[in-house]
C-alpha cells in the first residue's frame, strides 16, 4: 500500500498543471517530495501515509505545497489521523471535501519557520486564516494540543515539523 501511495503522490505532483497555481513549481526537492522521501525510509518510514494520501487527492493543497514560495508544514502522523477516524482506507474519498481542505490548510503556515522560529512564537497564522497557539510544557513544545515530535525537515520551498495530533480549526 505504501508503494502505491508513493507512486500516486509522485504522479499527482507531476500532473499538477501550471495553470493550477499562480506561482511556478518549487525547486527540488519540494515539501511534497521531501515528505515522500521521509515516509519512504528512515525512522519515520510509513508514518505519513495518510497525510500523503490526503494531499495527493486534494489538488488545491497539492498545488500549494508544490509551488515556489516558502511554507511551514505541521505534519500529523498516521496515528494522529487514526485518532480522528481517517486512515488509508478512507483518505482518498475524504481528501477533497471542504472540511478536509480547511483542516489541511490549518497545518500550513506561510513562510519558512524553523524550530527556533516556531518555539519563540506564541501563535502562528495558518493558510486557513485561523491561528494556532504555541506553548511549552514538560520539556516539549506544542502547537495547540499537539506535541511537536520532529523538527526542521527542510525542503526547497519550506520546512516540515511532525506532530502527534491533527490540528482542528
Amino acid at each position: 500500500m505504501r508503494t502505491y501511495l508513493l507512486a500516486l503522490v509522485a504522479v499527482a505532483a507531476l500532473a499538477v498543471p501550471a495553470a493550477a497555481s499562480a506561482r511556478p513549481p518549487a525547486a527540488s526537492p519540494s515539501i511534497v517530495e521531501t515528505a515522500i522521501a521521509v515516509n519512504g525510509s528512515g525512522p519515520y518510514a510509513g508514518a505519513f501515509d495518510t497525510l500523503i494520501c490526503l494531499v495527493a487527492n486534494n489538488p488545491d493543497v497539492l498545488a500549494t505545497l508544490s509551488e515556489k514560495g516558502q511554507y511551514t508544514v505541521f505534519a500529523p502522523t498516521d496515528a494522529a489521523f487514526a485518532l480522528i477516524g481517517v486512515d488509508s482506507t478512507n483518505c482518498a474519498a475524504a481528501a477533497s471535501t471542504p472540511a478536509v481542505t480547511n483542516i489541511l490548510l490549518y497545518h500550513v503556515a506561510k513562510g519558512r519557520r524553523d524550530a527556533a522560529d516556531v518555539t519563540s512564537s506564541s501563535q502562528i497564522r495558518m493558510l486557513s486564516g485561523s491561528f494556532t497557539r504555541v506553548s511549552a510544557a514538560g520539556g516539549s513544545y506544542f502547537v495547540n494540543d499537539s506535541r511537536i515530535i520532529a523538527t526542521d525537515v527542510f525542503a526547497s520551498n519550506g520546512v516540515i515539523h511532525a506532530i502527534d495530533k491533527v490540528l482542528l480549526p
